[in-house]
């Protein structure tokens, strides 16, 4: 039986291991391209994967779990075995990563007092019921029972957070009670405030940290961490930043090689390293994380190619080839070899088939839910999305006001099936001027979820609950007497295109496109508006045209050979009658780090 163990030095079968590791997220790719991912990992020299797991895509509704297809934790880990790679899990409840909500699930915010990462019986009870699924499949895959695991996070950066060391032991004992049995670890950033804040040293606990930069005085200053706790830990910085996250609206960001192989030379030269990441993948679905800056919320794009080692679709970079001629020199006993690309094509383009409104289909594709005051996205469904509220007021044949407050995230305003204005981030509350008829009026509210944050003291906010927390006034009073739709459009091939379609309405457009065989493909979507595409049902994700990408990749076991459908849900009026599928992404603007 192997064996794993934590002294001054990593101890892998009584022998010193330099722990080489590099994150690939399973829930970021189509499960056909894990071993291809694991693949290159390997060809780079490396011995270890590391990926987080998410709680919002496994328990996607209180008590309702999925570990399916892409969500297949289990068989991911397995094939790391298979390929000899040990495995570093992070399960814990919050992973940050750029992801919804940080990973947390939508649900949990239907619990008016809930307090996220703390040590409150709601939210640990809440944690219990799912690391009681979690554990049943990753328990007998702990390198104490044969399986290639060898450390599991804690929790993740909760010195950027908090400091309360009794929700941190809570979090290691239900862990335990269900079945972790290899090394736990924390990760925070290096210096003194959040190593206190986040770790559990005193507890035996490994505290490894974050950095992208100045790796020489960051593992000094864990050290001297290490020196005061009168501890000898081996240094490991456990998110090593190759690249960064995009967000919309700004420049990609790149990162010179030859500067990242100067601190991954720094980092080897005194600790382990696992690079975040070695290769991003993407942010299918509504799953996008959000930033924050100030006050100010900015969502993160669908790419998450973090211009690291491997591109989105799996392209080696400069980066890759620098980081493994670095891995032969430092260490030449490592085999590496040649790594794997995917086939792309361009399929020329998808033409328009058929177009229908979504107040034309709502009834088909979502159940109207009635009462007196709106009720949140989280309370009517699943929380991800959009949802439409609609309301009946009587007007007088004159201008009204209408305010929106307390709304999150984007939100557009119909009156009477017309377009009438759109409101984002600050400009929601503002007063839109709106003509009414004599009598019966129909107002419509098209609200978006545009990402819950990931990051920073708002996880706690009541921005996190989306759609109308408060109300909508006309005139000067508060509207009552609401229909709403849940849209997570899950159901995308129930959408009954033979209905009518309406001009400057939120649409459904389906193309079409045949394929002889399968490769890597972009959509290009610098001509649409704001929206979502789906690819023969699989939603691809989010797609602004104020970009700074441009396009939605499109893996090739997505495909089919014959004919391919993409539907799009375009948002801000835009009709294409053809859709360009190319060889290569589209982008807006890119910027060196």
């Amino acid at each position: 039986m192997s064996t794993f163990e934590i002294k001054e030095e990593f101890i892998l079968n009584g022998k010193p291991i330099k722990i080489l590791s590099g994150a690939i997220h399973y829930f970021r790719f189509v499960k056909e391209y894990w071993e291809d991912c694991l693949y290159n990992l390997k060809s780079a020299g490396f011995n270890t994967v590391e990926t987080y797991i998410p709680w919002n895509i496994h328990e996607i509704d209180e008590g309702v779990f999925d570990f399916s297809g892409n969500k297949d934790i289990a068989s991911f880990i397995k094939l790391a075995q298979k390929m000899d790679l040990l495995v570093i899990l992070r399960p814990t409840p919050y992973i940050c990563a750029e992801w919804e909500f940080g990973g947390l699930p939508a649900w949990l915010l239907r619990y008016d007092n809930i307090k996220v990462r703390t040590n409150t019986e709601l939210f640990l009870s809440k944690v219990d019921a799912y690391y009681k699924e979690l554990f049943k499949r990753i328990t007998d895959l702990q390198i104490t029972r044969n399986g290639p695991v060898i450390m599991m996070q804690i929790e993740n950066e909760y010195g950027s957070f908090g400091n309360d060391k009794g929700y941190l032991k809570a979090l290691k004992n239900i862990m335990k009670k269900y079945g972790a049995e290899v090394p736990l670890f924390t990760s925070d950033g290096a210096w003194d405030a959040v190593l206190e804040a986040g770790t559990l040293v005193d507890d035996g606990i490994l505290a490894t940290v974050n950095f992208g930069s100045q790796a020489k005085e960051s593992f000094e200053a864990t050290e001297k961490f290490f020196e005061r706790k009168g501890i000898k830990n081996p240094l490991m910085c456990m998110e090593f930043w190759d690249g960064w996250f995009n967000l919309w609206k700004e420049p990609i960001i790149k990162r010179d090689a030859d500067d990242f192989i100067m601190e991954v030379k720094e980092i080897l030269k005194k600790g382990s390293i696992n690079l975040y990441m070695f290769i991003g993948g993407t942010n299918f679905g509504f799953y996008n994380g959000t930033s924050v800056t100030g006050y100010t919320d900015f969502p993160q794009i669908t790419s998450y190619d973090y211009d690291a080692v491997l591109t989105e679709w799996g392209e080696p970079t400069e980066k890759f080839y620098k980081l493994q001629k670095l891995i032969n020199e430092l260490f030449p006993e490592i085999k590496t070899f040649e790594p794997r690309d995917h086939k792309r094509a361009n399929f020329g383009e998808a033409k328009l088939k058929a177009k229908t409104s979504l107040c034309s289909v709502i009834d088909k594709i979502s159940k109207c839910q009635r009462s007196d005051y709106p009720i949140t996205m989280e309370k009517a469904g699943n929380g991800y999305g959009y949802m439409l509220y609609r309301t009946h007021v009587t007007g007088f044949g004159y201008d009204m006001k209408v305010k929106a407050v307390g709304v999150s995230d984007r939100v557009h305003f119909y009156l009477n099936g017309e377009y009438k204005g759109v409101q984002y981030q600050d400009e929601i509350g503002d007063i839109i001027e709106m003509k009414f008829n004599n009598g019966d009026n129909i107002l419509e509210l098209l609200v978006e979820n545009v990402g819950r944050v990931n990051y920073g003291y708002k996880l706690q906010e009541c921005s996190q609950i989306k759609g109308i927390r408060i109300g909508v006034m006309v005139d000067i009073h508060f509207e009552t007497g609401w229909e709403q739709y849940a849209l997570s459009l899950e159901n995308i091939n129930d959408v009954d295109f033979n209905c009518e379609w309406k001009e400057n309405t939120p649409s459904f457009y389906r193309y079409e496109f045949e394929v002889n065989e399968a490769a890597d493909t972009f959509i290009d979507c610098s001509k649409l508006g704001k929206g979502a595409a789906f690819i023969n049902g699989f939603n691809l994700g989010r797609y602004w045209s104020e970009g700074p990408a441009c396009y939605l990749y499109v893996p090739a076991p997505l495909l089919k050979v014959g004919l391919n459908e993409i539907i799009i849900f375009e948002t801000e009026n835009i009709v294409q009658d053809s859709l360009a599928l190319k060889e290569n992404p589209v982008y807006k603007d890119v910027k060196k780090a």
